[in-house]
C-alpha cells in the first residue's frame, strides 16, 4: 500500500501535524506535549502556533497552552452546508432533469465567483457542458450569481462592480453598475434570475436560490440550455423544485 501524499512545504506539514494532535484532545495542551507529540523542536512548535493563533485556527486559553480555534467551525459549517444542499437537492434535481431533459445546476457562492456542485444531464441535451462540476464563474454573468448580488445590500454590489470591473464574456454580458442595479431590481421583484446569453453565446439559463432554516440563500439552482430551447412553462417547476430543496433544509417561507 502507497503512503499517503504529504505536503510539499515543510511548514504547512508541521502545521498540519500539530492540528492533528489538537484534534485528538478535548482539552487544551501544553506546548512541551505538542512539541514532543510532533517531535518539533518547542520553538519552532511554538512559532507555528502563534501564527495559528493569530488566523483562530488555534486558541491560546492561557500562556503556554493551546487548543483548536474557532475558525475551524466556521469552515467546517461551511462545508457541511454545502454537502448537505447537495444532498437534499440530488433527488429533486433530477426529476428536474427529466422534465427538461436540460442540465440541471446546483450552485453555491465563493468569494466572488459561483462554485458548480453538482449537475445532472445527458448527452442527448444537446449541448456541450463547459463548466464541469468544480468549475467557477463571475457572478454577475450567471443566474445564480445574480442571486446572490440581489441578496446583497446595495454597497456590496458596487463594492464588487469595483473588485472584479464587471468584466464580461460576451457581447450579453453585463458590464456596467447601472445596467446590473435594474437586473438586480428585476431579480428581487420576479424571485428568479436570468442569464442571457452573458456567459456562454448560445446558452440561456434561469435559476431560483435555496434557502436554509434560518432563511439564509445557501445555493441556486439552474436550468441551462441552448438559446433556442430554453422553456418559459420550465419556471415555476423551478420554482417548486428550489423551494421544496429550501424546505427539506428547514425553510419555511
Amino acid at each position: 500500500m502507497s503512503e499517503a501524499p504529504t505536503p510539499t512545504i515543510q511548514v504547512l506539514e508541521r502545521a498540519f501535524a500539530l492540528l492533528d494532535v489538537l484534534a485528538r484532545h478535548a482539552d487544551p495542551i501544553p506546548l512541551k506535549a505538542l512539541a514532543e507529540a510532533t517531535g518539533l523542536h518547542p520553538s519552532t512548535a511554538h512559532r507555528i502556533l502563534n501564527d495559528l493563533t493569530l488566523g483562530r485556527y488555534v486558541d491560546r486559553p492561557e500562556p503556554g497552552s493551546y487548543r483548536l480555534g474557532m475558525r475551524l467551525l466556521e469552515l467546517g459549517n461551511l462545508v457541511k452546508a454545502r454537502l448537505d444542499v447537495r444532498d437534499a437537492a440530488l433527488d429533486s434535481m433530477r426529476e428536474l432533469h427529466k422534465l427538461t431533459h436540460q442540465p440541471v445546476n446546483l450552485s453555491v457562492r465563493q468569494g466572488d465567483e459561483i462554485v458548480y456542485i453538482e449537475r445532472t444531464y445527458s448527452e442527448r441535451s444537446g449541448m456541450q457542458v463547459v463548466r464541469a462540476v468544480g468549475g467557477r464563474a463571475p457572478l454577475h454573468l450567471t443566474s445564480v450569481g445574480k442571486l446572490f448580488l440581489a441578496h446583497d445590500e446595495p454597497a456590496r454590489v458596487r463594492a464588487y462592480a469595483t473588485r472584479t470591473g464587471l468584466a464580461g464574456h460576451t457581447r450579453n454580458s453585463i458590464t456596467d453598475l447601472p445596467r446590473l442595479e435594474r437586473e438586480l431590481a428585476t431579480v428581487r421583484s420576479r424571485g428568479v434570475s436570468r442569464d442571457e446569453e452573458e456567459l456562454e453565446l448560445g446558452v440561456r439559463c434561469m435559476a431560483a436560490g435555496i434557502f436554509d432554516d434560518q432563511g439564509k440563500l445557501v445555493a441556486g439552482l439552474s436550468i441551462s440550455a441552448p438559446s433556442d430551447r430554453l422553456e418559459e412553462g420550465w419556471e415555476p417547476k423551478l420554482r417548486d423544485t428550489a423551494a421544496a430543496i429550501s424546505a427539506a433544509l428547514g425553510y419555511r417561507a
